[in-house]
């Protein structure tokens, strides 16, 4: 093996190490590792520019605005209200819970409809005084196992196939080819949520319901009629960086005004509302010109059109990760005041601005009703309380669903491709309403969509510099050429590197070790890739492994080690039933 194929594996290893340790985002790292071999001449720009333009990829953008027809014309909503109901028990709940799920996920995102479902389910577990925590994780979980059971059932299905068209030559996978091992395997998975999850998984409380008395997470003070704070500005008065609280509102004549400027002028009998720690009220009275409030109608407990409170989880892809409430500027940033963060199931105590935020927190906001419209753009935090969200189109639902179904008519009937039968799909959602073209843009994940493309390039490099068949070599020494130690060893591998970095990365960097292992043996390469695939979405161990998981962290109040306690034994039954099974269906010898 030349310098490339070393260069390549040492840049394979650095982007596994910094993915697992770093907090850049996939899509940096991946773009970073595209330009090294670019620059470095493993691969002509075409080489390192082939993902952009794939078809798997382009497919799972196709299947982004039809996934979205489908949110937005309420056609998840028809489905899940019909099946819900009101259950007699916790796992007859959570039996009502997967049952739509799964096959929702089957054919639709899992992204999206996770996102749908967890306001729901929110308002779902009050309703039927069942604790968040109790089905949370049980809805990751389905819609995982839902993708498994076609090929659009998730994008890293669509880029595994698009990959192993173009290193293979060959016409890739039917729709319901992976079906053979995905039914079994989202029968067990079924099972274990309902029989064994109900004793593992913990009663807590869910952040709303941590929230729900806002007076706990706020004080008031009052501007003296006639006093020297009069005309002062926020500013001015010392009101504004403070150390350990912030003001969040003020009340003046009836009105709130929400996220207060620091040009704001103050006027006698102004209440203000602060957030932080309690403690600070008798520094705040110690100024010259406040007074103590009249507490007995708090500002904070009263409806205001001016004010929108909304509990958000701070997604993956917001920009002030890592950095302070305070110094990411969070109310000019985002036109939102944080009353509460929870983390771990637990409210952060203290001081709340040299809170770092972290992905996966839930946030308690005080925002402007612009906020929740903004971030349907932005992707900052995915809303759980969403309450300015627009209502889907329920008229077109079944329009919908009957689009969906005509793609799988012709993805199934061979009239055309894959592709072909998406891009038709997505064009007709816009074409008749389902979706608007501004909705159609917003389900474009960019970050998903560039990650999956960088990763082609890493993929391209191990198969063109070598460094496949090396690594490939290696394993075959560990396996002694026994094909179904091999199989199990790839469900492994590929097991333990989705639960620490992007599934799409990680199922892209192995199918070239896998194809060339197979190829070195004589052995079907199918049974492998569809081992992969499986591996690759069969996530449950981390919140991190998939992003379905990380979604539903915050809203159940979850801890990580709950994850462990109930994803590792999950990640074995999968793996026994996939690993036991894949043989039967295909044969491992050609």
């Amino acid at each position: 093996m030349d310098w490339q194929g070393w260069l390549t594996i040492f840049l394979t290893l650095g982007v596994l190490t910094t993915l697992v340790f770093s907090r850049l985002t996939p899509d940096i790292v991946l773009m970073a590792a595209l330009t090294v071999l670019s620059v470095c001449g493993v691969l002509d720009a075409k080489q390192a520019l082939s993902g952009f333009s794939n078809e798997g990829l382009i497919t799972v953008a196709a299947m982004f605005i039809i996934a979205a027809g489908i949110r937005a014309s309420g056609g998840v909503e028809l489905i899940v209200n019909l099946m819900l109901g009101n259950p007699k028990s916790l796992r007859s709940a959570l039996f009502r819970l997967v049952l739509p799920i799964i096959p929702l996920s089957a054919f639709l995102n899992n992204t999206p409809v996770v996102a749908t479902m967890i306001p729901a389910v929110t308002r779902w577990s009050k309703r039927i005084g069942v604790s968040p925590s109790k089905l949370m994780i049980p809805l990751s979980y389905a819609a995982i196992l839902g993708g498994t059971l076609t090929l659009i059932g998730t994008s890293t299905n669509l880029v595994i196939n698009g990959q192993y068209q173009v290193l293979t030559g060959k016409s890739g996978f039917g729709l319901f080819d992976i079906t053979m091992i995905g039914l079994p395997v989202a029968f067990v998975g079924i099972l274990f949520i309902v029989f064994v999850l109900p004793l593992l998984l913990p009663q807590r409380q869910s952040a709303s319901e941590q929230f729900a008395d806002r007076k706990k997470f706020t004080f008031e003070v009052a501007v003296a009629i006639n006093g020297p704070l009069e005309g002062v500005t926020i500013a001015e008065a010392g009101l504004r960086n403070l150390h350990k609280i912030y003001l969040a509102e003020v009340e003046r004549n009836g009105s709130i005004v929400t996220a207060v400027s620091s040009e704001e002028k103050l006027q006698g009998g102004d209440r203000l509302v602060f957030v932080g720690e309690t403690s600070a009220i008798f520094d705040i009275l110690r100024t010259n010109g406040l007074v103590p409030s009249d507490n007995q109608h708090p500002v904070i407990e009263k409806d205001a059109p001016e004010r929108c409170l909304v509990e958000a989880v701070v997604s993956p892809h917001c920009d002030s990760i890592g950095t302070t409430i305070r110094d990411s500027q969070f109310r000019d940033r985002y036109g939102a005041v944080v009353l509460a963060v929870a983390r771990n199931g637990e409210p952060i105590q203290g001081n709340l601005g040299s809170i770092e935020l972290q992905a996966g927190d839930v946030l308690l906001l005080e925002a402007r009703p612009a906020f929740v419209t903004r971030q349907r753009v932005q992707r900052d935090f995915l809303m759980i309380n969403d309450l300015a969200e627009t209502r889907p189109n329920h008229s077109r639902a079944n329009l919908s669903w009957a689009l969906l179904l005509g793609v799988i008519i012709l993805a199934t009937s061979g009239l055309t491709s894959m592709l072909n039968a998406a891009l038709i799909g997505a064009g007709a959602m816009v074409a008749t309403g389902c979706c608007s073209i501004n909705e159609a843009r917003r389900s474009l994940d960019l970050t998903v969509i560039v990650t999956i493309a960088a990763s082609f390039a890493l993929g391209n490099a191990l198969q063109i510099s070598g460094a496949a068949d090396f690594i490939a070599r290696h394993v075959l020494s560990i396996a002694d050429g026994n094909a179904w130690l091999l199989l199990g060893l790839t469900y492994i591998i590929v097991s333990i590197m989705t639960e620490v970095i992007t599934n799409n990365a990680a199922a892209l960097l192995m199918l070239p070790i896998v194809l060339a292992i197979t190829g070195n043996l004589g052995l079907n390469p199918e049974p492998f890739v569809f081992a992969t695939m499986v591996a690759a979405s069969a996530s449950f161990a981390t919140p991190i492994g998939y992003q379905t998981n990380l979604m539903v962290y915050g809203p159940g109040g979850y801890h990580f080690k709950d994850f462990l306690k109930v994803g590792v034994p999950m990640n074995i039954i999968i793996a026994i039933t996939s690993i036991g099974l894949i043989p039967f269906i295909w044969p491992l010898s050609n």
